[in-house]
C-alpha cells in the first residue's frame, strides 16, 4: 500500500479514536453530574450532610480518626443505597439548622428529635432512632419499679433538663448536677437513690463500661423519635432516603449498625 494512503487512514482512524474518547468522556460527566438531580441537591451526585462531630456516640472521632458514629454509618448506609456520594460539613450544633436554611447542605443527621415546632419549618424522614426516657438505679435496688416509687427518694439531675421536671412530678428530692457522669458517680456512691435520663445515654455508658452495677428500673411511656431534618419542601429527597431506610430496616442494617454502638436495637 502507498505510504501516502497509510499516512491517510491512519489520520483516519486517530480521529475516529478521538471522536470515540470524547463521546465516552461526555457521557460519563453527565451521570457523573446528573446523579441524585431530582432531589435538588447542594452538589450533583453528593449528599451532604451536617453533623457535630463531637457528640459520642452519634458523631465523633475516634482520637484524630475520621468521623464515626450511629448518626454518621446511617447517614452513609443511605447514601449508598441511594447512589450518591456522602459528604459530612461539621457544624456546631446552635448554628446547624441556620446553615440548612441556607442551603449549605442537604440535610442534618444529629439526632434531631422531631417536635412540632421543628415540624412547622422543617421536613422530617421517618425516624431511624427511638428513645424513653428510663429511670437507673443499682442492680441491688429493689425498692423502685416505676416513677411512683420516686416519691420520697433522691434523683441526680442537671436542674436545665428535662429529666428534673419528671423527677420533681414523680415527687423526688433532686441533688443538682452537671450531667450523666456526675448522677452516675453520686448513683454509685450511694449519695443518691436514682437518676433519669434517656434510655440511649443509658446503653451507651453500659456498652461502653460494661459491667457496670446499674439497671433500667422503669421507662416511661412516650417515646422520644430522632431523624434526619431537610428543609422545608424537600420532599423528594426525603421520600427518597424514607425508600432507603426501609431497605436498611428490613435487611437488618438499621440493627445492626444500632447494636454496634448500644448493643440494642434504638431504631424502631
Amino acid at each position: 500500500m502507498p505510504r501516502r494512503r497509510l499516512t491517510v487512514l491512519a489520520a483516519t482512524l486517530g480521529l475516529s479514536a478521538l471522536a470515540l474518547t470524547a463521546c465516552s468522556g461526555g457521557a460519563t460527566s453527565e451521570a457523573s453530574s446528573g446523579a441524585g438531580s431530582e432531589y435538588g441537591l447542594v452538589s450533583d451526585g453528593t449528599l451532604t450532610v451536617a453533623t457535630e462531630g463531637t457528640y459520642r456516640p452519634f458523631s465523633f472521632h475516634e482520637g484524630a480518626g475520621d468521623l464515626t458514629g450511629f448518626d454518621v454509618e446511617i447517614a452513609q448506609a443511605v447514601a449508598e443505597k441511594l447512589g450518591l456520594e456522602v459528604k459530612f460539613q461539621e457544624t456546631q450544633w446552635d448554628a446547624i439548622f441556620a446553615g440548612l436554611d441556607a442551603g449549605r447542605f442537604d440535610v442534618i443527621a444529629n439526632q434531631v428529635s422531631i417536635n412540632p415546632e421543628r415540624e412547622e419549618k422543617y421536613t422530617f424522614s421517618a425516624p431511624y432512632t427511638v428513645s424513653r426516657g428510663v429511670i437507673v438505679t443499682t442492680d441491688g435496688d429493689t425498692s423502685i419499679s416505676s416513677f411512683a416509687d420516686l416519691s420520697g427518694k433522691t434523683t441526680a439531675q442537671s436542674l436545665t433538663s428535662n429529666w428534673y421536671e419528671l423527677a420533681t412530678e414523680s415527687g423526688a428530692q433532686v441533688e443538682a448536677v452537671e450531667g450523666w457522669a456526675q448522677a452516675v458517680a453520686l448513683l454509685k456512691q450511694g449519695r443518691v437513690d436514682a437518676t433519669i435520663n434517656d434510655q440511649l445515654t443509658y446503653l451507651d455508658y453500659e456498652k461502653t463500661n460494661s459491667p457496670t452495677g446499674l439497671k433500667i428500673a422503669a421507662e416511661t411511656e412516650d417515646t422520644s423519635e430522632s431523624a434526619f431534618a431537610f428543609q422545608k419542601g424537600q420532599d423528594a429527597l426525603a421520600q427518597a432516603v424514607d425508600g432507603a431506610l426501609e431497605e436498611l430496616r428490613a435487611d437488618g442494617t438499621l440493627a445492626e449498625i444500632s447494636q454496634k454502638y448500644f448493643g440494642a436495637d434504638v431504631t424502631q
